[in-house]
């Protein structure tokens, strides 16, 4: 049976969705855990939980929790990363900072300043992972949920030999909403969709008998307009033809086009983040921790049930039975540009379709995307693209380059207000970023 190292799994709730999502396959049911995180308490929280968990279903599997990474990665077979590199004092730098300056950032975690120095104190960290996998668990495979998934994927693959791909659960989720949206079942549609993470485009949306879905899409999109708490992505699929993965949250940090209004602004004051509001994710971040720990402290003790039986949306389970059992699936997954999408850069991180079986993951070929979509997608990856090399070599001008040419930034300061900006948060963040 496989060993599975979760590092970061102090993050609890995401931690019993994965643990429980491999466990509802009956060929891992016998799978040994290590759960691995710097937080003894949210760790000790977890280890509860799947013990629990074991107990009420009667599984084999086994876990262990240690705080020692080198000890959980000793033997996987599987690593997942889950991790906020060095917690919320940097995050909160990350967001508040550019804020002072006029920049709004509903996430801050992808793209624009926040996404930038998120890489930048996140890089290191996930690269040390790496090169910890290559002693002590050298063939396992790097399942990797943290973010920015292009940049972090990106750098690992230039800095390690470490089989790694990066995921995310835009795609599948848009596609859901999207057949909500026209009135069928997420399981009635089916979909091709290329890209870069959280800026993918569903080149294709049929039912499952090949009808094209887009004529009704578009049909409903003009009778009842982009929904209030998405507003901006689809508004902007109008535009551009194509709809792409992400909420508008995180889809406006991406692009000039939204984020530069005061009165679009203005109207996210009582909005989520999936709408747009200014560090929502933050806010989330500082609280949703004590509701996640009451609810797995009444399943510890056995008030009410750990649900089991169902599977999430998330890759990772169907990936790792895959790679056991040779069950061919299909998934979007971040890997290395290399002939995939002929009008990206070559070597840039790129979210496309990939199969996978017991041989491996194989990523699919897809040709040219649409122009007007690879051109939006091209003023991202000119952004990674200088971040990941600021990362990698200590570069602080390639820093400052890369907030430089960010869409929205570039929107809403100038050159002169950037550098300021830029330096107030490398001095206030500097401490988590040793490479420099």
């Amino acid at each position: 049976m496989p060993k599975i190292a979760l590092i970061g799994a102090g993050s609890v709730g995401f931690t019993q969705k994965l643990f429980t999502d491999i466990l509802s396959f009956e060929a891992l049911r016998e799978a040994e855990f290590a759960f691995m995180d710097i937080d003894e308490e949210r760790l000790h929280v977890s280890k509860q939980l799947a013990d629990k968990l074991l107990e009420q279903e009667n599984l084999p599997a086994t876990v262990t929790a240690t705080t020692d990474r080198r000890e959980a990665l000793d033997g996987a077979d599987y690593v997942i990363c889950t991790i906020l590199a060095h917690g919320l004092p940097p995050f909160e730098n990350e967001i508040e900072i550019p804020y002072k300056y006029g920049i709004t950032q509903p996430v801050g975690d992808t793209l624009c300043v926040g996404g930038i120095f998120r890489a930048l104190r996140t890089i290191p960290v996930l690269v040390d992972i790496c090169q910890d996998m290559e002693k002590m668990c050298p063939d396992a495979w790097m399942l990797n949920y943290t973010n920015p998934m292009p940049m972090l994927t990106w750098a690992c693959n230039v800095a390690t030999n470490i089989k790694f791909i990066g995921l995310c659960h835009g795609v599948q989720g848009t596609a859901a909403e999207m057949a909500r949206f026209i009135g069928m079942e997420p399981q009635e549609v089916r979909y091709w969709t290329a890209g870069i993470n959280h800026l993918a485009w569903f080149l294709r949306f049929e039912t499952a008998d090949g009808e094209d879905l887009y004529p009704l899409f578009w049909e409903t999109l003009a009778k009842k307009g982009p929904p209030e708490h998405d507003k901006y992505r689809f508004e902007f699929a109008q535009h551009i033809g194509y709809f792409m993965t992400e909420s508008s949250g995180h889809f406006s940090e991406y692009v000039p086009y939204y984020r530069t209004s005061k009165e679009v602004l203005a109207a996210e004051e009582d909005a989520d983040y999936f709408a747009g509001k200014h560090g929502a994710i933050l806010e989330e971040y500082r609280t949703h921790w004590k509701p996640h720990a009451e609810q797995a402290f009444r399943q510890i003790r056995g008030e009410e049930p750990i649900p089991f039986g169902g599977r999430s949306a998330e890759y990772a389970s169907n990936i790792i039975n895959s790679l056991e059992t040779n069950e061919l699936f299909r998934f979007n997954g971040n890997v290395m540009n290399e002939g995939l999408i002929s009008n990206l850069p070559q070597g840039c991180c790129v979210e496309v379709p990939c199969f996978v079986d017991s041989l491996g993951i194989h990523p699919c070929a897809v040709g040219e995307l649409p122009p007007q979509c690879a051109a939006i997608d091209i003023t991202n990856i000119n952004v990674q693209t200088l971040a990941v090399q600021a990362a990698l070599e200590g570069d602080r001008d390639k820093a400052y380059y890369a907030v430089l040419v960010d869409p929205l930034t570039a929107a809403l300061l100038t050159p002169k207000e950037i550098r300021a900006m830029f330096d107030e948060l490398f001095e206030a963040n500097r401490q988590w970023m040793p490479q420099f």
